[in-house]
């Protein structure tokens, strides 16, 4: 079977792609070590963010569509921050098995102090790179992101 050649941009695009999952790996491993003496992990300060994000209490399958996640993970990690009684579930008057995920006081707090932290961590770890530069990264991310989604629903629909 013959190989199919990449584009120029397609080229760009996976060495892209390679380097945005080496990233991720080490922003979740950082993240992990900045807010491990608040009791949190990436995962968690992630979901208390994206429940932040919303403005309102939302169902988990909401949030894991917000988040670009799976809705049993991130099922586990609510279960987890209820536990930890960092979010509470509330009744859902649309949908009676979906409840609503509200933030608790404790999880404000929680995500009040990982975001001190993470203010001077993203200003360090951006020193020396252009504004400009972050700026257009962050439009072609969103660009592949929307064409993944639009994907994913025309494999839907």
């Amino acid at each position: 079977m013959r190989r199919t050649q990449h584009t120029p941009s397609g080229k760009a695009l996976s060495a892209l792609v390679l380097d945005l999952f080496r990233l991720n790996n080490q922003l979740l491993a950082a993240g992990d070590r900045l807010v491990a003496d608040i009791g949190l992990t990436s995962a968690r300060w992630k979901v208390l963010g994206t429940i932040a994000a919303a403005g309102r209490p939302q169902p988990v399958a909401w949030l894991a569509r917000d988040m670009g996640g799976n809705r049993q993970n991130v099922q586990r990690i609510v279960n987890d921050l209820v536990h930890e009684g960092l979010v509470e579930l509330r009744p859902n008057p649309h949908h009676r098995r979906a409840p609503l995920v509200a933030m608790t006081e404790a999880g404000q707090a929680a995500l009040d102090h990982a975001m001190a932290l993470q203010a001077p961590w993203m200003n360090e770890l951006s020193r020396g790179l252009r504004s400009a530069d972050l700026e257009t990264t962050h439009r072609v991310i969103a660009a592949v992101c929307a064409r993944l989604g639009a994907d994913d629903e025309a494999k839907l629909g």
